[in-house]
């Protein structure tokens, strides 16, 4: 059986139990769960700070420890099974209940409820949080903390403009394999955006060419019906219509979130890979 790297926790010395007669490995664990406790935490391929970056798990997020050495953790992340290396200081064996989001680009949780406080981590877009109740104009956290209450919202809330909600991240700088305010890539921004609007979504822009939406006809050369919001992908990349001729899109082009006609967009993918332009245009709802 062929499985996908990305989302098999598998190595040839250990393996998840769900892979038992499926896989071969020394030794196989159900592992154990643990949550975020960080802003974001990268995900590496291989346990070390100098490797490739995947992608960021948010703040809230869980995850399945399968393994932790020398102060890594090799884990599945329970949200898009994204499977690979993060520091094991930013992880906590005690699962708390999302009770909130974060709704706006970039909060900062504060020590104690005064904004003149130095704070002491960000949480963006997206990252979940356990409230324990409300001082003030603040949100005290279960874990410790405190976050502006306005920038929260309940875990169950829905922004169902995602193209909206992408277009917050406008300048955001193009980080390969970000996913937080900080510095974001192409797919982690439509993950992202499609989170807030309760759309569950793949990490890679291939992974969701394949199965998000539904797929739209394309006929290159001869135009296109784009709606706002549909999301037109190329060879590794993807893009958000905002209607008519414009796209956004984190890019390593502008190095940022970026504004950009689609034509000009296909033009330069296509000089850049050799002739391939889009490949696949899906459409939510």
């Amino acid at each position: 059986m062929q499985f996908d790297p990305r989302l098999t926790p598998y190595r040839d010395d250990l393996a998840a139990d769900f892979l038992r007669n499926k896989v071969k490995s020394d030794r196989y664990t159900v592992g154990k769960p643990s949550q975020i406790i960080r802003g974001s935490l990268d995900l590496r391929r291989l346990p070390s700070a100098k490797a490739a970056l995947d992608t960021q798990l948010l703040h809230g997020e869980t995850v399945t420890v399968y393994d932790e050495a020398d102060g890594w953790a090799w884990v599945q992340n329970q949200a898009d099974d994204y499977v690979g290396y993060v520091d094991a200081a930013g992880l906590s064996p005690q699962v708390m209940e999302i009770t909130h989001r974060v709704k706006v680009l970039r909060t900062f949780v504060f020590p104690e409820s005064d904004l003149k406080a130095p704070p002491l981590d960000f949480l963006s877009m997206a990252a979940g949080v356990a409230v324990g109740g409300n001082e003030g104009a603040f949100c005290a956290l279960a874990g410790g903390g405190f976050v502006y209450r306005a920038h929260l919202e309940p875990r169950d809330s829905i922004t169902a403009d995602y193209v909206a909600t992408a277009q917050q991240f406008l300048g955001t700088p193009y980080l390969w394999g970000g996913k937080d305010s900080i510095g974001i890539d192409c797919s982690g921004l439509v993950q992202v955006a499609l989170a807030q609007a309760g759309i569950s979504c793949p990490r890679d822009s291939n992974q969701q060419a394949e199965q998000i939406g539904s797929a739209i006809a394309w006929l290159p050369g001869r135009g296109s019906d784009l709606r706002r919001g549909d999301l037109v992908y190329f060879p590794g990349h993807v893009a958000i219509s905002l209607g008519g001729s414009q796209v956004l899109h984190a890019n390593a082009h502008h190095m940022m979130v970026a504004v950009e006609d689609l034509a000009a967009l296909e033009a330069r993918v296509r000089a850049e890979s050799g002739g391939t332009g889009i490949t696949a245009i899906r459409r939510i709802g």
